[in-house]
This record gives structure tokens, C-alpha cells and sequence, in this order.
């Protein structure tokens, strides 16, 4: 059985659980170095959404910041929503702070201002169709790296990319009963131990 860790420190870590459930995928909650080390077997990671400020600071008082960091770097299979996003992002418009800067994307956070913080709209998903898209004070993707995927945008605005093992999404597609972003997710991480069998038997 497929088993992801999510990230639970703060923000709507119980929502992506229960999609993984209804999947029947096996989860554990991350909250310190223990849990880190005790499931170190994880085949990916879920970061998700809340005050990436506060998650970062977190991350490193908790000593979880070089460990993950070390292995998503390594090629373990992240997915990040919202904050998460940003935590991935190699740089942030107008803040010097680096989280785990591993994603070649340029954000801008709470893109949509205050007053447009929260909406919900249907918008196209590369390889999945039209999906429903729930965005709360929602950051985006400015700008790209060479090996980044866009897979979704809302009026002009990247809100969904891919590159190579990392996924984020502007949205919270936790929050929409519709499961099928974190099937994309799944299928991701069954490329990639596909690859590392080929890897082990060359």
C-alpha cells in the first residue's frame, strides 16, 4: 500500500488525509523529527495549505527543515497546496525568505488581494479535465523554470505546475470533494517507484 506522509504543523493537513483515505491510501501526520525518522519508508509528502510564514519558521524549530528538504531533493514525491506552494518555491516576489526553495517557480503570495481572498471556480487540469478549484487568499505562479510543467491556469495565472517529482496547486482541491488531483498525485509516485525498480535492476 502506497503511504504519505503529510505535513501536520498547522493548516488543513485533516482535509488532505480524508481524500487519501477515501482513496485507500495509508497516511501519516508529520509534527517532529521523530515522526520523520520513525516513517522514513514514506513514498511522498503533502505540504499542506495555512500561513507558509509560520510553517517555515516551524519547520526548522522543529529540525524537520534539512531532512525534508535533503529528501525531496533526493527525488521524493511532494505535493503542496496553497502554502505549501510557496514553501516549494524557489523565490517569492518581494521576500527574501527561502523555505525549501526545491521547485524552480517564481510566486507572488495572496495574489488575489484580500477581498477576492476566497472563491471557487472550474478551470481546466492538464491530464485530468475541467475541475473544481476552491482558492483561499491563493498565491501564483509568476514565472517558470525550463523544466516546469504549467497544468492549470485561472484568468491568465498559473495556478498549478509540475516539475519532475514536485506538484502545487494554487487551490485546495482537499476542500472540493472531487479526488481526482490527488489521484494525478498517486500516479506520480507509481512513475516514480516504476523508476527507481528500473534504476535498482540496471
Amino acid at each position: 500500500m502506497t503511504k504519505i506522509g503529510i505535513l501536520a504543523l498547522q493548516g488543513a493537513f485533516a482535509e488532505h488525509e480524508q481524500v487519501l483515505k477515501a482513496l485507500d491510501v495509508e497516511t501519516v501526520q508529520i509534527r517532529n523529527q521523530q515522526d520523520w525518522e520513525i516513517h522514513a519508508d514514506l513514498d511522498g509528502l503533502i505540504l499542506p495549505g495555512g500561513e507558509s510564514t509560520v510553517m517555515g519558521k516551524l519547520l526548522h524549530d522543529l529540525d524537520l527543515f534539512e531532512p525534508i528538504k535533503t529528501k525531496i531533493n533526493a527525488g521524493l514525491p511532494v505535493f503542496g497546496t496553497c502554502a505549501g506552494l510557496i514553501l516549494l518555491a524557489k523565490t517569492i516576489v518581494g521576500d527574501q525568505t527561502k523555505h525549501l526553495a526545491s521547485m524552480d517557480i517564481n510566486v507572488a503570495r495572496n495574489a488575489y488581494g484580500r477581498q477576492l481572498g476566497s472563491f471557487v471556480t472550474n478551470a481546466d487540469f492538464k491530464g485530468i479535465g475541467e475541475i473544481p478549484m476552491v482558492f483561499i487568499r491563493g498565491p501564483i505562479i509568476e514565472t517558470i523554470g525550463p523544466e516546469v510543467e504549467i497544468l492549470a491556469q485561472v484568468n491568465g495565472a498559473i495556478v498549478a505546475a509540475k516539475e519532475k517529482h514536485m506538484l502545487v496547486t494554487s487551490f485546495h482541491p482537499e476542500l472540493t470533494g472531487d479526488t481526482r488531483v490527488h489521484t494525478y498525485f498517486l500516479e506520480m509516485i507509481s512513475q516514480s517507484k516504476k523508476r527507481k525498480a528500473l534504476i535498482q535492476i540496471s
